[in-house]
């Protein structure tokens, strides 16, 4: 009889171990999945907040492979857009005024270049860059380029109009596009990068914004852009005019308006 006891006693205690270890492995394994989970909260957080400087696509490979992104060749669609006289203008606002109504305007402007396709990379004081057929190809990019700046034209007379209540003077948009064959990819180090594109097409684009001014007009294309244009796109021709870094003179068009869907 003691024998049994004694037996059934160790089996009490085998038993008693064992659920011990049980439990300890269910709470690490708990833990474990509660850190898990957390993780992946995070990286989703960080994907998110990343892709506010790069897209989605660009923002995996930069999680899988790092910053050090090789650049690529593409034919792509440049908009630079800035806002005449807004330096000046500033200067009798306060700068609480002056970042809120830039900050509304680059929202505005923000949504319309998304909606047709184009990434943001960077804003310049009161001017801003969009790139469109990178970094997925798209071969109605210089369409959409153009019909992206007719789309911030548009945003921004809405946007004027609040303006307007609060007693401030409205804004213009001067806009220029190009486009042609650059080196795309990641630039920047762990600290700080940004998706870009680089070379000449990006140059000319920002040349054909500053003459807006000289033209009087809000949005004007190369010849380049003109080709790949249809006839639902109203356009005007420009004097021919030297640029500076340019040997031969540039041909621009200006753009009326653009007689298709939204």
């Amino acid at each position: 009889m003691n024998a049994v006891l004694v037996a059934a006693f160790a089996l009490g205690l085998v038993v008693a171990a064992a659920a011990v270890l049980l439990a300890r492995q269910q709470r690490r394994i708990q833990r474990l999945e509660q850190a898990f989970e957390s993780g992946e909260q995070q990286l989703e957080h960080l994907q998110q907040a990343f892709q506010h400087f790069v897209p989605r696509n660009v923002v995996e490979d930069v999680i899988q492979r790092g910053v050090a992104i090789r650049g690529e060749h593409r034919d792509v669609t440049v908009l630079f857009a800035d806002l005449a006289g807004f330096t000046a203008m500033s200067e009798k606002l306060p700068a609480e005024r002056v970042v809120e109504i830039l900050n509304g305007y680059f929202k505005v402007a923000s949504r319309a270049i998304a909606d047709h396709n184009g990434h943001l990379t960077k804003f310049m004081g009161d001017g801003l860059m969009a790139i469109f057929g990178a970094p997925d190809p798209n071969p109605w990019q210089a369409m959409d380029a153009v019909r992206a700046g007719l789309a911030v034209l548009s945003a921004l007379d809405a946007y004027n109009a609040e303006l307007e209540v609060g007693g401030h003077p409205p804004l213009r948009a001067c806009i220029g596009i190009h486009g042609g064959s650059v080196v795309a990819g990641v630039i920047g180090s762990s600290a700080l990068v940004e998706y870009t594109v680089i070379g000449d097409v990006v140059n000319t684009a920002s040349r054909i914004e500053g003459l807006t001014r000289r033209f009087g007009t809000n949005l004007l294309v190369s010849d380049a852009i003109r080709a790949s244009l249809d006839e639902r796109f109203e356009v005007r021709e420009m004097p021919p005019v030297e640029v500076k870094g340019k040997s031969e003179e540039l041909v621009t068009y200006a753009v009326e308006r653009f007689n298709g869907a939204a």
